[in-house]
């Protein structure tokens, strides 16, 4: 395999992930143009024309990254790449008795509707390869314009038009690299160059580059870690610094010749999950959870997403063809990375509704009556806990900041329960928590793993609550 095909192959790879911050935030859950949040949409790498953020209705202009790179030979170079979105405003023109257009907001075309709405181009540039301590300007520029396309029934009349516009953006990007603790500190500035003065926030987001960021391709693996520096280099990474963006490596973990500068904290090697079947564009969330929103939507709320945006129609269409087997696969998973690994054996048949259990009902109180949370128990360091124990909570296997508060708590026991995949789960009131007969009263309870909490007494031997355990 070439060299040239083994960057192309790595450029490919951190592209994927680019893609996810390029459209971070570009259309939101429930994906309607009548969505507030949608209305208001652009958060992430956007650079706003000069004097826009001093007035309050735009972004600040630049952002900037500092890097460290091992100059293997005189021959080593750097190519950048930068990538953002330009906005386009969508306006739908209705063509009335006289043939002439007119603006409106929505228009039915062959029993669809199609709205008036901002979409957004993908703009990318490719600086040639340059040494890393040379300092070099370069003037970039992404043009305007305007594109119109018709709305014809089905008969081949025209009853509308798509009016597409965009403004011309216009930036400079400048690298600059020094030596710094037998290093190379590569430093690239990305900033608006509009050169003319906005007076507005429409005219500011118009004339703004979005979900900028960048992409670093050195021609050999010279690139360090600045969040996880090897020792000799902790210095010289200590003193990189960011503005707005931030610099981490990319691509396959088998190489350092990429480095991916986004405008969202990552962590090296940033990857897409294996379970993701496209872009959702709402990175804070869950595939799986906003995939069953979707499919929870009415046909009316589907229509209107579908209008609203191309990229959101894909969404819904994707959602709706999901098979049971897809949903599953959308389950996220652990992974041990000391573990052996699984089988590859076949797997189980998947049933067409994921609701149906064959014909057996999943619980049946009937057929189930050894099963009673209220006096079934678990083994936990041989001591058998169940309703009414005290436990000591130790909080270890999930991310929840509140586990924190509870750690090291004294906690009553109100239930021992087992889910239908066969997992025990413990139900608990914090034993110092004023309201916990309130929260008990409710059946308002934390669950825990019994991994996660130690007996603090035998069953036989338990205090009565108002004693305090120490």
């Amino acid at each position: 395999m070439s060299q040239e095909t083994v960057n192309a192959d790595s450029l490919e790879q951190v592209r994927t992930v680019a893609d996810a911050v390029l459209y971070e935030g570009y259309l939101l859950y429930p994906y309607r143009a009548s969505s507030g949040k949608n209305q208001a949409r652009w958060q992430f790498g956007v650079l706003g024309p000069p004097g826009a953020a001093q007035a309050g209705f735009g972004e600040e202009p630049s952002m900037s990254i500092q890097c460290l790179l091992r100059q293997r030979d005189a021959q080593t170079s750097v190519q950048v790449h930068l990538r953002c979105l330009q906005l386009q405003v969508r306006q739908i023109q209705a063509r009335d008795s006289n043939g002439e257009f007119q603006s409106v907001a929505d228009l039915a075309v062959n029993g669809r509707s199609v709205l008036s709405w901002e979409e957004a181009v993908e703009c990318v540039v490719t600086l040639p390869p340059a040494p890393p301590l040379k300092s070099i300007d370069t003037p970039v520029e992404f043009a305007g314009g305007e594109e119109v396309e018709d709305l014809l029934e089905a008969d081949g009349s025209v009853v509308g038009r798509i009016v597409r516009t965009r403004q011309a953006l216009k930036a400079t990007v400048r690298c600059h690299g020094e030596a710094a603790e037998g290093l190379v500190r590569l430093a690239v500035t990305v900033t608006n160059a509009h050169p003319d003065p906005v007076g507005d926030k429409q005219t500011a987001i118009e004339r703004s580059l979005i979900g900028a960021h960048l992409i670093l391709q050195a021609s050999d693996e010279g690139f360090i870690s600045v969040i996880d520096p090897p020792a000799e280099a902790a210095k010289a990474a200590a003193s990189c610094r960011q503005h707005r963006c931030w610099p981490v490596l990319a691509g396959s973990d088998q190489r350092s010749d990429m480095v991916l500068g986004a405008p969202i904290i990552l962590y090296d090697y940033p990857q897409v999950a294996q379970q993701s079947r496209g872009q959702m564009f709402d990175a804070t969330e869950i595939d799986e959870i906003l995939t069953l929103r979707v499919l929870t939507m009415t046909e009316e709320e589907k229509a209107e997403a579908r209008a609203t945006d191309p990229r959101a129609r894909e969404v819904i269409d994707r959602c709706e063809a999901m098979t049971v087997g897809d949903l599953q696969q959308l389950h996220g998973i652990l992974r041990d990375p000391h573990a052996a690994p699984a089988s590859t054996g076949p797997a189980e048949p998947l049933r067409a509704d994921p609701f149906d259990s064959g014909g057996v009902p999943r619980w049946d109180p009937e057929a189930e009556a050894e099963i009673n949370p209220d006096t079934d128990s678990v083994l936990v360091d041989g001591v058998a806990v169940s309703r009414g124990s005290l436990v000591r909570v130790h909080p270890s296997r999930r991310a929840d900041a509140q586990d924190l508060f509870f750690a090291d708590q004294v906690a009553r026991v109100t239930a021992v329960l087992q889910d239908l995949d066969g997992a025990v789960h413990v139900a608990l009131v914090l034993v110092d928590d004023p309201a916990a007969d309130l929260h008990e009263w409710y059946g308002r309870y934390f669950y825990f793993a019994p991994e996660e909490i130690e007996p603090l007494w035998p069953q036989s031997q338990r205090p009565h609550r108002e004693e305090s355990p120490t």
